[in-house]
């Protein structure tokens, strides 16, 4: 992912925040000149600083065969976008010299992936899974709210994958090179329009955590 300088985050668990917060990704993986995608839910798990993501594809999607067979792989994240109205910024009634842009925020994660293909370890990765988007609920469902020899079925018609995360690169392209009065102009028209991006406009950068450099 080509990133400006200006926009740049590397900051580990703010990349890893991000991705934990959205959750949902692409699954990108190159084979002999073959490009695969796989949109899926992922989920941080391992101890800090040695994490992993963590997913998993249906058997019947030939992707879990590029990354058995040693496929280059990234994880890629968009957090949240929206589009930029030059007509926001207050320099365009001063020289006219603006336009219009596209505002991100975008993590990546590359590395080596493993397959998690049966047993205990497989359901142990889905509970993971599921339990991030269970916890806090009032009732939260879990494997074991089903019957074991359905789950044992549905166990066999997927693959979990697993990356170990090598790299990560974030970027957060928030107007950082426009001037202060331009970006603010530019908050408050995402925030007529109701995007979320125009509280991480006003931020200019990620919320400040571990400074560790991924």
């Amino acid at each position: 992912m080509y990133v400006p300088p200006p926009y740049l985050e590397t900051r580990r668990s703010v990349l890893l925040a991000a991705i934990e917060a959205r959750s949902f990704g692409t699954l990108i993986t190159a084979l002999d000149g073959e490009i695969m995608i796989s949109h899926l839910p992922f989920a941080v798990a391992g101890e800090a600083g040695a994490e992993t993501l963590i997913a998993h594809l249906a058997r019947s999607n030939p992707q879990w065969r590029a990354i058995a067979a040693g496929a280059t792989a990234l994880a890629s994240f968009l957090l949240d976008d929206a589009y930029i109205s030059p007509g926001w910024y207050p320099s365009k009634a001063e020289t006219g010299r603006v336009v219009p842009t596209w505002n991100y925020v975008a993590v990546e994660a590359r590395g080596p992936m493993a397959l998690v293909e049966t047993g205990p370890e497989l359901l142990a990765l889905v509970d993971k899974l599921t339990g991030r988007h269970e916890s806090g609920r009032e009732h939260p469902w879990s494997t074991s709210d089903a019957p074991a020899e359905f789950t044992a079925a549905l166990l066999n018609g997927i693959v979990g994958v697993r990356m170990t995360i090598e790299a990560l690169t974030g970027a957060w392209k928030l107007g950082q090179k426009k001037r202060p009065e331009d970006r603010d102009g530019a908050a408050r028209g995402l925030s007529a329009e109701g995007a979320s991006l125009a509280s991480l406009m006003r931020a200019g950068r990620a919320p400040v955590g571990d400074e560790a450099a991924a």
